[in-house]
Parts: structure tokens; C-alpha cells; sequence
């Protein structure tokens, strides 16, 4: 067998972590389609002749190098971006590509334009670099969400405990003291999940394994309503920050927070994502902040602050205290556990060994979290300050936290750095929200159950389909509810409890089927996550459901429903295009005849020949096509046979993420047969596009004489609003390569 792999560097190749790729998942073929594929290769043998003249008739030498090794590839200090030589030994001609790429029209040019300005020129040979992350670098990074939580959670739950009046007020402590014992068990919980899952365990893929598929998107909604939600949250609280600090830009909290959203929305399309310590600066400025705030205000005491502290609020009751108040006020409080999860999602990220340094990790957020948590509680406690009061300057509302730092530090640099530490915290906050939320939806696309184009990174390495969609619905959310946090926690404790519930029921029929060493132990820590986190999701769903907590169920409810609509779609199309018997594409002729052997005979001599000719007459024209083949189904045997019909050179394409599965599709291609010429490319950095559009390049540039017909399998849904689930690479391709003269795209449809 002539075809090539192309291993990283020629060593042994690795998955690549993150997100997969389109092709990160190779369909596989069970033993019934196995047996069809060799018969259909055998009736392929019976009109195709020798494979040998097919591989001796190719105008071009399909080696072309292989990208380099992951290992040889060192990061920039600055940006996890390193640029990878192309096949063929050379670089994009990035240059000619951009002029090529700017439309004809004045208000396209001009639209070109300002996309290039805020996003930058496509990224077309760059490699990301997965760095591995120390615990002083990852604990800021991954408790951002968690941490600045701290800045609207307290204040969440004394704006439901006020409704009571004084005797509502009271119960501040306790509920606190048990959100702190929740924050613990939880804790302990997903240590347990770490452990169990080294190499990443997010709700969705746990209670997908140990639950069912059902559960399993019950858990992706949630966490994904989660991230829409922490986004709006955390840019209401760091709007609300400014709002404090500068009461007189309250009037334009929409308006401000929407740009913040579009701002975030810019940056994460640019795709550059900055070394972690870039990232550590804000958090730990606002740990500093909270840990001074706290400590000078508990030192000086009521009597000792910079001002002096209200009298005690003679608050009025709106109603009576009763168990639906403090059921209320414990949901919105306990919204300071979101970003539990984010630890246990990004253990590969950590440096060796990995699983524990992730758990240590973890265990210090938590000690931080329950310290300033505590300890605002107590502050508050202290000085009687209380939600809604008026900004002292007579315009708009101040903060529970702005509150605190004026009264502990004055109006000057440190109260000022607190604000500035708290907004920067909480924007970080929500950008976080923006690496998960296309991880978990590039995941479900992968198991069918979101569109294909979610696995699509954009010409900036970001999953741009993704972080738009993210960017949509959290500003219309944002703006509905006003910018107002308070009106915004209803719906947050909804989706984080939801997935904290179901991801520690799936770990408790984890360590059940196990049954390993202390798995009993194990068992009954997340037992007890999962019982705290159902208490809580049960508490919020009930007691806010009218105040906008259905929201979040309708969210949620909505995304599995569509999830199961997306993946029934795409079930039938795979049965549509499975190998069976009496649907083989084979042509009606003898591919390669006697006369076609010759004409085969005749290119091969044609290759030496290196003067361009001229390509008015149709025998002047030199062809090859060019089929990429992403998996083996009936849509690809059509496109090979139109090719090979056409009795012209032709060679088959495909690529992989992995040199594991460049090694199961040529076991596929051998089963059948291996009767055209193969290459497998292993690009293990980044989409699979743009390396397909490189090996074209490459082919074009050692036979510059030839006209390449890229040739390409196509599924032509029914309805339209299903064509939306399919990948339109033929149109990507003519986009990426219709700079490049003499390169035909076509595609072979198949209809389901």
C-alpha cells in the first residue's frame, strides 16, 4: 500500500486536549458494515482495474512533509500562538489570500475592513500551544467565577432576608453558616470527582456516562444556562461597581453593560488567548482587596471606621418571616458556589501530577471562598450596612461591598482600588464564561446533539459559532432584567444546582459500579454534594420560580428539546448513509478500460513536462482530482466513484487529529480494497480546514500547469432549516481557495 501518513515529526503522535475537531471522532464501522465495505470493494476490483496505474498516473508526489511534533513546538511567553511551516516546506502566502479575500463592492471593502481592525487577520497557520498550569497560575484563573461571586452573592441574600424587616435580618447567620457547610460537602464532593476523572470530568460528561444520555443533557443545559447567566450576572455586578463608585453613570447601566458584552464578544473572537499569569493579576488583587477590607474593618469595629457606620435599620416588613423567606434568601445566597466545577473540567491543564495538584488547587479556592464569604458576613454583621441603600451623593443605589469600603476606608485609593478590583474580577469573571460555554457546546456537538458547526474554530482558533451565540442571549437577558443583579439571581441558582446535582449522582453510580478502594467512603461524599445541591435547586426552583427562576427551566427545558431534535436528525442521516448491500454507487462502465489505461499512460509521461502550455483546446488541460474523505459512507464511495468515472488522475484525501485514527481509516481503506491513491494527513492543531486548504496550495504550487477538482461528498438535507445542521465546506473552500487560479470545487450530492 503506497498512501502515506503524516505523524507529527515522525514520533509518536498524542490527542490533542480541548475541544475535538470535526474529525476527532472517526465513525466506526461494525463487523456488518465491515463485511459490505469488502464486498463493495471487491465490485470495485471487477471495473477498476490495476490500483498501480491509478498511482503511477498521478501528476504530482502526494508526499508533502508532515507538520511538526507537538513536543518541538514552544510557546511564546506572552501568547499561547506558535506558527507551524505548511506542508510543502512554506508558508501561506497569507499576503495575496487577504487581497484576495476583500470584496468587490465599497460597503463590502468596508465591512472587511472593520472585521480586520477588531478581530485581526486570519490566523491561517498557527498551532495553540496547551500550556500546563502551575497552582499559583491556575487558582486565580480557574476561581475567578467562584471568588468574585462573593462581590453580589451576600448581598443577593440579604435583599430577600429585608423583605422580613429586623426579625428577617436575624436569620443571616444561620443561612449563612449553612451555605458554608454546602460550600464544604460540595468541595469534598468534586475532589472525589477529580479523583475518578483525571483527565476532565464536567457535568455533562459524567452524568452522560454513569446516568444516560437524557440526564446527560439535562446536565449541559444547565451548566450551559449557567454560563449564559454568569456572564450577564457578572458584568450586572461589575457595572453595578462602577455604578457605586461613579453614582452618576447609573442612568447608563443597559447601555454600559451591553458594550462590556461587546467588548467581551471582540476579544474572544480575536481567538489570542494570554498566558495565565496575565489573568492572575485582577483576582488576586481583588483577593487582597476583600482579605484588607475585611480585616481593617473586623480590627476597628463599629466605633473605628473611617466614617461612621448607619444607625441600625429600622427596616420595614413587606412580609411576614416564614420558611418560603428563608428558603429563598438560602437559594440566592448560595449562588457563591457557582464556578464549583471549573477545577475538576481543567485537570489537564495542570502540571504533573495533574489530579493532584488539581485537587490541592481546589481545596485552596474553597478556604479563600469560605474566608471572605465569612467574613463579609461578619462586616456586615458589624456595621448594619444593608441592600438598596442610597449612594450618599443622593444619585442611584450603592452596593453592599461599596458600602463596606466606604465605610472602612474613606473615599480614597484603597476604596477606590476595591471597586476597581471587584469590576476587574467580575469582568474576568464573566470571560470565563466564554472558554466553557463553546467547550461544552463543541461537546455536544460531537455526540450529535448541537450542530456540527459549534466543533468549527473560526479563522482566529476561537469557536466563534459559540462565543456569538453565548454573547446573544446573555445581552438580551442582561437588558430584560435591566442590568439589575438582584433580579438576575433568581435564574442563576437554577442552572448551577442543576448540573452540581446531576454530575454528583452520577459520581454516586460511579463509585457504586466500581467498587474500588474506599469507594464507599467516596459514594457517600458525593451522596451528600448531590442531596445539598438537590436541596438547593428544589429551594430556587420552588420558592423563585414567579420572581424569574422559570426562565432558567424554560432555557434549560428548550436546549434538551432541541438537543434531541438535533440528534434524531442526524441519527437518520447516519442511517441514510450507512453501507448496506443494495445501495453500492458503482459506475456503469469499466473505469479503467484498455483506452483508459492509455490515457492514464499518456498523463504519467505528460507529468515530466514542465512548459505551460496553452489550455484553449480541452486536450491542453491537465487534470487531477482531489477527493477529501472525512469518514467512509455511502456520500463518500459516490464522490470516489464519480471521481474515478471520470478517468482522470485521481487522489483521496483525508484528514485526522490523531495518528490513532489516520490508523483505523486506513484499515478502513484497506477493507475495501485500496484502489485509488491515499493520503492521510495527521494535523493535530487546529481545524481540519485550513490544512486541507494547505495540501491544495502545496499541490497547486509543485504543478502549477494542473487544473485540481477538489470533488466534494455533500448531504442535501429535505428542509432547509436542516441544511443549517451540515457543514457547508464546499462554499468554505471556494472562499479559502478562490484566489488560487486553476482550482475547481464541486460537490456530489447526496439526498436524505
Amino acid at each position: 500500500m503506497s498512501d502515506t501518513t503524516r505523524s507529527p515529526g515522525g514520533g509518536e503522535s498524542e490527542r490533542t486536549s480541548g475541544p475535538p475537531g470535526p474529525s476527532a471522532a472517526l465513525p466506526a464501522l461494525d463487523p456488518d458494515q465491515l463485511r459490505v465495505l469488502g464486498s463493495l470493494g471487491q465490485e470495485w476490483g471487477r471495473v477498476s482495474g490495476d490500483p498501480g496505474v491509478w498511482r503511477r498516473a498521478l501528476p504530482v508526489d502526494p508526499d508533502l512533509g508532515s507538520f511538526p511534533a507537538r513536543h518541538e513546538l514552544r510557546p511564546a511567553p506572552i501568547v499561547r500562538l506558535v506558527s507551524v511551516t505548511g506542508l510543502g516546506g512554506t508558508q501561506h502566502e497569507a499576503e495575496a489570500a487577504e487581497e484576495a479575500d476583500v470584496p468587490p463592492t465599497r460597503m463590502g471593502r468596508a465591512g472587511y475592513r472593520l472585521r480586520r481592525v477588531l478581530l485581526g487577520a486570519p490566523l491561517k497557520n498557527t498551532a495553540l500551544i496547551h500550556e500546563r498550569m502551575r497552582k499559583l497560575v491556575a487558582l486565580p484563573v480557574l476561581s475567578a467565577d467562584i471568588l468574585s461571586s462573593v462581590a453580589y452573592a451576600p448581598e443577593a441574600m440579604l435583599a430577600v432576608l429585608i423583605l422580613g424587616g429586623a426579625a428577617g435580618l436575624a436569620f443571616t447567620v444561620p443561612i449563612a453558616a449553612a451555605i458554608v457547610f454546602m460550600m464544604v460537602a460540595v468541595a469534598v464532593s468534586y475532589r472525589q470527582t477529580i479523583r475518578a476523572y483525571p483527565h476532565g470530568g464536567g457535568s455533562y460528561i459524567v452524568a452522560s456516562e454513569n446516568l444516560g444520555r437524557r440526564p446527560g443533557l439535562v446536565a449541559a443545559a444547565g451548566l450551559m444556562t449557567d454560563y449564559i447567566l454568569t456572564v450577564a450576572v457578572s458584568v450586572a455586578a461589575g457595572v453595578a461597581a462602577i455604578t457605586s463608585a461613579i453614582p452618576a453613570l447609573a442612568p447608563a447601566t443597559v447601555p454600559m453593560g451591553v458594550a462590556v458584552i461587546a467588548i467581551l464578544l471582540a476579544g474572544n473572537l480575536r481567538g489570542i488567548r494570554q498566558a495565565g499569569v496575565l489573568f492572575a493579576a485582577p483576582t488576586y488583587a481583588f483577593i487582597a482587596a476583600m482579605f484588607a477590607l475585611i480585616i481593617v474593618g473586623l480590627i476597628q469595629g463599629p466605633g473605628g471606621s473611617a466614617h461612621p457606620p448607619p444607625p441600625s435599620p429600622h427596616a420595614q416588613a413587606a412580609q411576614g418571616v416564614g420558611v418560603l423567606l428563608v428558603m429563598r434568601a438560602f437559594a440566592s445566597g448560595s449562588t457563591a458556589m457557582t464556578g464549583m466545577e471549573a477545577i475538576s473540567n481543567a485537570v489537564p491543564a495542570f502540571k504533573s501530577p495533574e489530579w493532584r495538584n488539581a485537587r490541592t488547587t481546589l481545596t485552596w479556592m474553597v478556604g479563600i471562598l469560605v474566608a471572605l464569604f465569612a467574613g463579609l458576613i461578619a462586616l456586615i454583621q458589624l456595621t448594619g450596612v444593608v441592600p438598596g441603600a442610597a449612594h450618599a451623593s443622593g444619585s442611584g443605589h450603592e452596593t453592599v461591598l461599596s458600602q463596606l469600603a466606604r465605610l472602612t476606608f474613606g473615599t480614597g485609593w484603597m476604596y477606590v482600588f476595591t471597586q476597581a478590583a471587584t469590576a476587574a474580577v467580575l469582568l474576568l469573571a464573566a470571560n470565563t464564561a466564554y472558554n466553557d460555554f463553546p467547550r461544552v457546546l463543541s461537546l455536544m456537538a460531537r455526540d450529535n446533539h448541537a450542530p456540527r458547526v459549534f466543533l468549527r474554530l473560526g479563522d482566529r482558533l476561537a469557536f466563534s459559532n459559540g462565543i456569538i451565540l453565548l454573547s446573544v442571549v446573555a445581552a438580551v437577558i442582561f437588558a430584560a432584567f435591566g442590568g439589575v443583579t438582584t433580579s438576575l439571581i433568581p435564574l442563576y441558582a437554577v442552572g448551577v444546582f442543576l448540573a452540581f446535582t446531576l454530575s454528583q449522582s452520577g459520581m454516586v453510580v460511579h463509585w457504586w459500579r466500581l467498587r474500588g478502594a474506599h469507594w464507599r467512603k467516596s459514594l457517600a461524599f458525593n451522596a451528600v454534594g448531590a442531596s445539598l445541591s438537590a436541596i438547593v435547586l428544589l429551594t430556587a426552583g420552588i420558592a423563585k420560580f414567579t420572581e424569574g427562576a422559570w426562565v432558567a427551566v424554560f432555557i434549560v427545558g428548550l436546549q434538551v428539546v432541541l438537543a434531541l431534535r438535533v440528534r434524531r436528525h442526524y441519527d437518520s442521516v447516519g442511517a441514510a448513509l450507512r453501507l448496506h448491500p443494495h445501495a453500492m454507487e458503482l459506475p456503469r462502465r469499466t473505469i479503467c478500460s484498455p483506452s483508459t489505461r492509455d490515457a492514464l499512460a499518456r498523463i504519467e509521461e505528460d507529468n515530466h513536462r514542465t512548459v505551460e502550455e496553452n489550455e484553449e483546446m480541452p486536450s491542453e488541460i491537465h487534470h487531477l482530482s482531489v477527493v477529501p474523505i472525512e469518514t467512509v459512507d455511502l456520500a463518500s464511495m459516490r464522490a470516489l466513484a464519480y471521481a474515478a468515472s471520470l478517468q482522470q488522475p485521481v487522489l483521496a484525501l483525508h484528514l485526522s487529529p490523531s495518528e490513532e485514527e489516520a490508523e483505523r481509516f486506513r484499515g478502513y481503506w484497506t477493507q475495501w480494497g485500496d484502489h485509488l491513491p491515499l493520503e492521510v494527513v495527521v494535523s493535530p492543531y487546529r481545524a481540519m480546514v485550513a490544512p486541507l486548504v494547505n495540501y491544495i496550495e502545496a499541490l497547486h504550487r509543485q504543478r502549477r500547469d494542473l487544473t485540481i477538482t477538489v470533488i466534494i461528498p455533500e448531504v442535501i438535507a429535505r428542509h432547509w432549516w436542516h441544511n443549517l445542521l451540515h457543514d457547508r465546506l464546499a462554499a468554505r473552500l471556494r472562499r479559502a481557495l478562490h484566489h488560487l487560479p486553476k482550482i475547481v470545487i464541486t460537490t456530489v450530492p447526496f439526498h436524505v
